[in-house]
């Protein structure tokens, strides 16, 4: 056997996440899984990685080399380099995902219960501070939020201004980075929440909604729609969760029905 044809062979063997390296990998595997990253996406660079997930630069870089191995992301080198998602699902993503997530499902679950209630408060807050300047922000962000259209990138970053203009409105800074904090860990270490079409679709929506009720002063009537909304990351993480569960002992089920491009599952 040549050496290139072990490296593929090794390459597709399940993942044991014994370094920092692999861990990193399975949390690649499932935000590609949940639509955090979609393919054509070009991913951030390696400093920007390492700050983001709280890793060294060269853990980073060998979770990419395993990544492009497994064929989940092409690395394009020259000036318009980087390295760019080229499959959302694959041979590794059950077992990876499994990975991903177990090892701290229970905590995950308190985070985005925990979440839930801050992002309640918040909405609640914001429709009983809020004072006129700070609605021309929050009208903003909903409008960018609905014209950013399938561009992942313009998606990601409306998706948190619309919610920052809402934390912004309760006038309590540590409102506003706890927000933050929480999307950071419930989104595995990576900005953006989980993203599909029909929960972009929603999220418009939603989004209107909830702007408006905290435009009107309406403060009962925010926190409810905020609860509403937030529920959606919980709805894709859980579905994920019990489809790769379910796999262990179904063998029909060693991919989502969409394999082609799976669920690329913003939620909130």
């Amino acid at each position: 056997m040549s050496d290139s044809r072990r490296a593929e062979v090794a390459a597709l063997r399940p993942l044991i996440a014994e370094t920092a390296a692999a861990r990193i990998a399975d949390r690649f595997i499932t935000a590609f899984a949940l639509g955090q990253f979609v393919v054509g996406q070009k991913l951030p660079s390696l400093p920007e990685l390492a700050a983001m997930l709280e890793v060294s630069q060269t853990t980073v870089r060998e979770a990419i080399s395993r990544l492009a191995a497994l064929g989940y992301v092409r690395v394009q080198r020259g000036r318009a380099g980087g390295t760019f998602v080229v499959s959302q699902w694959g041979p590794a993503s059950d077992s990876g995902v499994r990975r991903a997530l177990g090892e701290s499902w229970g905590t995950l679950q308190e985070t985005l219960d925990f979440r839930s209630l801050v992002e309640q408060q918040i909405a609640r807050t914001a429709a009983q501070r809020i004072v006129p300047e700070d609605e021309e922000r929050i009208r903003l962000a909903v409008e960018a939020y609905g014209a950013a259209g399938t561009d992942r990138n313009a998606s990601r970053l409306a998706d948190l201004e619309v919610h920052q203009s809402i934390a912004a409105a309760t006038h309590n800074r540590q409102l506003a980075e706890l927000s933050m904090r929480l999307q950071h860990e419930v989104g595995l270490g990576f900005h953006g929440e989980p993203f599909s079409e029909d929960v972009r679709r929603r999220a418009v929506e939603q989004h209107a909604v909830l702007a408006a009720a905290v435009l009107d002063r309406d403060p009962d009537r925010a926190a409810q729609l905020a609860r509403e909304h937030f529920a959606l990351t919980e709805e894709l993480l859980n579905d994920l969760h019990d489809r790769t569960t379910a796999s262990t002992t179904s063998p029909a089920s060693t991919t989502p029905a969409t394999t082609a491009e799976p669920p690329p599952t913003e939620g909130a």
